[in-house]
């Protein structure tokens, strides 16, 4: 396959275009910065290409002929979305409908990354088919870039996800694992909810249900997360678990403790029966997600 990347330096970009390199794919990355796939031994394009500009994206798709689209890219701070609502519009929204009109002409199979977001959080986990309702502007935002991709009439996944963590080489965005983690190697006093409940995606499973995805073009909406419905709170107490760290300096709070700009669904989380038997998908558990995150900063360290 010859596979074009959306937000290729990002978290999920990055693990995406490794996998799809070592699956001996043909990877064009794009983003509209500096490329930060340096540190990859394989041979890959990379192309700027802005997605909230329709005619960047119309040459660039154009251009290469891809067969399959992955869009990673988007907005993705909640809180940023429900203040920079225009910004949000044109990267989560916008971009959508110019990713589509360019892959009508070129032909490329579009897979699309959505949110656990679209949901109100009152009813998890979710299955693929349940009624969305999204509580914020990003959820939203989400929402209608599903319906533009829905009634494209080209051909197209929905890979809806959860709360996804990883690391990656000089990136500097850290995760619930290593905030942990390091907060309390420093000595710090941590307060964690227990009344949020997910199911956290190790980057690593999202990339994979990408690749069969987009491998096996597969036509419609697929849950990809990780497999155990975890608040916060547990997340942080399996950390501690693992680095045998002291959990006497977490505090178990509710979120009415946190002001924060947008509101979060309480309890989302995935069923992913559907892509288990569609796509063979089969994500790791959250305590296997650690042990690979400590790997991998061990290896970085080197």
């Amino acid at each position: 396959m010859k596979v074009l990347i959306t937000g290729a330096n990002g978290l999920l970009g990055q693990k995406l275009v490794k996998l799809l390199l070592d699956k001996g794919e043909e990877v064009i990355a794009t983003s509209h910065g500096k490329s930060r796939l340096d540190y990859l031994e394989q041979s890959f394009e990379y192309a700027r290409m802005d997605i909230t500009q329709q005619a960047e994206v119309l040459e660039v798709i154009q251009y290469y002929q891809p067969d399959v689209v992955v869009n990673t890219a988007a907005m993705t701070n909640v809180d940023q979305c429900e203040t920079a609502r225009e910004e949000c519009r044109q990267l989560n929204v916008d971009a959508v409908q110019y990713l589509v009109d360019a892959c009508r002409l070129s032909g490329s199979f579009l897979v699309h990354l959505s949110t656990d977001f679209i949901f109100d959080g009152e009813a998890g986990p979710y299955t693929e088919n349940d009624p969305a309702k999204p509580l914020s502007y990003y959820g939203q935002s989400k929402l209608d870039a599903e319906t533009i991709v829905q009634d494209s009439g080209i051909d197209w996944s929905i890979l809806r996800t959860v709360l996804v963590y990883g690391i990656t080489p000089g990136m500097s965005r850290s995760n619930i694992v290593l905030w942990v983690k390091s907060s309390l190697e420093e000595g710090k006093e941590l307060k964690i909810v227990d009344d949020q409940w997910r199911t956290p995606t190790l980057a690593e499973d999202l990339a994979m249900g990408c690749y069969l995805s987009a491998a096996k073009r597969a036509q419609g909406i697929f849950n990809i997360s990780g497999k155990d419905m975890l608040t916060p709170y547990d997340m942080a107490m399996k950390t501690c678990d693992y680095f045998e760290l002291d959990k006497a300096k977490i505090t178990k709070v509710d979120g009415s403790t946190f002001t924060q700009t947008a509101k979060r669904p309480p309890k989302t989380g995935f069923v992913i029966e559907k892509a288990r038997l569609v796509l063979g998908y089969e994500p790791v558990s959250f305590d296997e997600g650690i042990q690979i995150l400590d790997t991998q900063v061990r290896d970085l360290a080197v």
